[in-house]
């Protein structure tokens, strides 16, 4: 689950790390207002958006003047904002935050993510602030610092001292970058953060360090011990159809491709995906239907594919171990003769009681499809799909 930047530093300054003074606004005069509320003489006109590099798409705007701020907000608000975390498509700025300008001298990125090779909280920090890690770490990896933090001590304050001077953060200021990092850290921890980036860190002009951005990704499996998360989600910034499929406990994602995947296991499905690719298909979703299947479960999984207006063909693939290959496929025909499916169907069944659940598709009289094995049934729904165009 992620959240916008002004609930971030929310986040931030409830652990101790400091922040710019902002106010999160719905409308040009609730700008205004914030402005006025804000003081000074210069402010930040922020969009809102669950996305990266709102800066280079026109959603960040200076503003020397309440004029400007309300000129920035009424351009700003309402936008398809679009960068390149969005997609071609962008999204839709419905939430401003109206921030208090900064006197940056130097900009540093400091971010948290969780190692599992090494099974610790890994801490990442460079010089070569503003510029998505990304690009840091393949033109520049020497610039990047990482710690990976022993979980029973914490991150101490002599490794925190390493990083603010690596990083090039003069001594005048260790002292508060590191109570940045430890507080960062405490907040990764006690809110089961899967991500926390501060990007940029700034050292202002009179040596003060302050997070200029938060960015926080949460595990959702973690969530029913933050209630005071889970009322900062955006359904706006959700995806429909994923907001659909988590009411059946459906794991789903949309992609952009043409043949629907109906899977149990999130292994499985990544390989039938990866399948469907090799032999020159392109899946347009993720669907993992886990291991208890019911009829109902499957029904509402063929609705969330057919949804899509590109669907060319659907792929089952099924595994039977927890779940029986004849309940899947009675879900399957039920679920198809239900929703009127109007596209091939091509089904894969393998384990427990698999010559069972292959005659009820084959006693079905619906025109599925019978996959042998994952290659032919990958090759035969991209020459499905490839038919329906």
């Amino acid at each position: 689950m992620k959240i916008h930047e002004y609930q971030g530093k929310e986040i931030l300054r409830e652990f101790g790390v400091p922040t710019p003074r902002g106010v999160a606004c719905f409308s040009a005069d609730e700008a205004l207002t914030a402005a006025q509320q804000l003081g000074g003489k210069v402010w930040v006109v922020k969009a809102q958006i669950h996305a990266g590099g709102r800066g280079k798409g026109g959603g960040v705007k200076v503003a020397k003047s309440l004029d400007e701020v309300i000129q920035f907000a009424r351009q700003i608000l309402g936008m398809q904002l679009v960068t390149h975390q969005t997609g071609p498509a962008g999204q839709q700025v419905r939430r401003l935050l109206i921030e208090e300008g900064a006197a940056i001298a130097k900009e540093f990125y400091v971010g948290m993510v969780v190692d599992r090779v090494a099974q610790r909280v890994a801490l990442l920090a460079s010089s070569e602030g503003g510029m998505e890690i990304e690009e840091v770490a393949k033109n520049a990896p020497e610039k990047i610092h990482t710690v990976r933090i022993d979980p029973v001590a914490g991150l101490n304050a002599n490794e925190a001292s390493e990083v603010v001077r690596a990083i090039g953060i003069p001594d005048v200021a260790n002292a508060e970058a590191v109570q940045v990092l430890q507080g960062l850290y405490r907040a990764f921890v006690e809110k089961d953060a899967m991500l926390a980036e501060i990007n940029p860190l700034i050292l202002t002009a009179d040596n003060r360090v302050v997070a200029l951005d938060a960015k926080f990704n949460f595990d959702s499996n973690a969530l029913y011990r933050h209630s005071e998360i889970v009322a900062m989600r955006d359904l706006d910034e959700e995806d429909p159809a994923e907001i659909e499929a988590s009411k059946f406990d459906l794991s789903y994602i949309s992609l952009d491709g043409d043949i629907g995947c109906l899977v149990n296991g999130a292994g499985l499905a990544m390989a039938t995906m990866d399948i469907i690719k090799l032999y020159g298909g392109s899946p347009a979703n993720f669907l993992d239907v886990g291991g208890g299947a019911t009829t109902e479960k499957v029904t509402e999984a063929f609705k969330l594919m057919l949804k899509n207006p590109h669907l060319k063909a659907i792929l089952v693939n099924i595994f039977g171990g927890i779940m029986k290959c004849d309940v899947i496929a009675e879900g399957v025909v039920a679920a198809a003769r239900q929703v009127h499916l109007t596209v091939p169907l091509v089904v894969r069944l393998e384990g427990t009681n698999v010559d069972l659940g292959k005659k009820i598709l084959a006693d079905s009289g619906l025109p599925i499809i019978s996959g042998n094995d994952m290659a032919d049934a990958a090759q035969k729904v991209v020459a499905a799909a490839k038919e329906a165009i």
